[in-house]
């Protein structure tokens, strides 16, 4: 029996010194392998690059597209309310007693579409009690075309708008801005239009003149990413010319932008990217705008003008509206 446990035991230890060798890679199969990840890795991942790059340009021209048919709807919306459209002569007549004014302040801007509207108050005027009437008071609009090097906004333009607004008259208020009911106060500067006198209503209109005092009113952006591509850049802008007169009887379209004198020479005056065709008479106004979704994607600011082979990077919009306003003048 003890021989049996001692030849167990001494197999036993022999066998536990036995080294164990263990398998792996040569460096050779890792090169191999590394080489042929490598080979199939590197197509996927320039694959993946490809994707990604597409979808960010498609990105940027439909929030460039949904931006731009937004900024056009609410411009139509503002213009239903239109009672008078200047033209450009109009324009050209007042130009001084608008904000930022030319020629001697803020050149890096034009003024395109310009109207007085006749807006909405509510529940502004006290009935008898708790009661209240609405009522309506006439307000002035300027949209603005804007190329700077303001680091706020893009490398491309913008269209900014202002708006002064008359105040809601009351005869027996003792407000410090004169007879205007409490909280209703005209805007600083706003002065109204005076339909009396010898004249026609162009003449009078484009007679209006400020208050004495400054305007407090600052301009708001309406939308960004606005092609800033001039007519004398190369390759020069697309442009659009307006409606021809072709209707019975004939309707006069006046281009408002470039086509106005004292902002034709300036960087945003050159620009076809936003501008309207006002046909004066009729109340109407057909505004055109171009955006510009190079400017989401790409740095480098010599690179964002239109070209014909980018030209779906340029989404284009326009829209024609008349006026429900009217005015009657002796």
């Amino acid at each position: 029996m003890m021989k049996t446990l001692k030849f167990l035991l001494r197999s036993q230890l022999t066998r536990s010194r036995v080294v164990q060798q263990v398998g792996g890679f040569t460096m050779i199969e890792l090169l191999i392998a590394m080489i042929l990840a490598f080979l199939v890795i590197t197509p996927l991942m320039g694959f993946m690059i490809n994707i990604m790059n597409t979808d960010q340009q498609e990105q940027a021209k439909a929030n460039s597209e949904q931006e731009i048919q937004a900024a056009l709807d609410y411009i139509a919306r503002d213009l239903q309310q239109a009672i008078y459209i200047y033209d450009d002569a109009g324009i050209e007549a007042i130009k001084d007693k608008l904000p930022d004014r030319a020629p001697t302040t803020k050149t890096d801007r034009v003024p395109v579409l310009v109207f007085w509207k006749r807006e909405l108050v509510s529940q502004a005027i006290t009935i008898t009690g708790s009661q209240k009437d609405d009522t309506f008071v006439y307000s002035l609009v300027a949209y603005y075309l804007i190329k700077d090097t303001s680091a706020t906004w893009s490398k491309a333009a913008r269209i900014a708008r202002w708006q002064i607004r008359d105040g809601v008259a009351d005869p027996s208020s003792t407000q410090t801005c004169g007879k205007y009911l409490a909280g209703q106060c005209p805007d600083i500067g706003f002065a109204p239009f005076k339909l009396d006198g010898i004249g026609t209503l162009a003449e009078k209109m484009n007679a209006w003149t400020k208050a004495t005092a400054d305007y407090t009113v600052n301009t708001i952006v309406l939308v960004d990413f606005i092609d800033q591509t001039k007519t004398d850049d190369v390759p020069a802008a697309p442009g659009v010319t307006c409606p021809s007169n072709t209707v019975t009887p004939p309707i006069t379209w006046s281009k408002v932008s470039p086509n106005t004198a004292s902002f034709n020479t300036r960087d945003a005056g050159k620009m076809t990217s936003f501008y309207a065709c006002v046909d004066r008479v009729n109340t109407t106004a057909q505004v055109f705008i171009r955006g510009n979704a190079l400017a989401r994607i790409e740095n480098d600011s010599t690179k964002l003008n239109y070209t014909e082979s980018k030209k779906t990077y340029f989404p284009t919009a326009s829209v024609r509206v008349q006026g429900r306003g009217y005015l009657y003048t002796k």
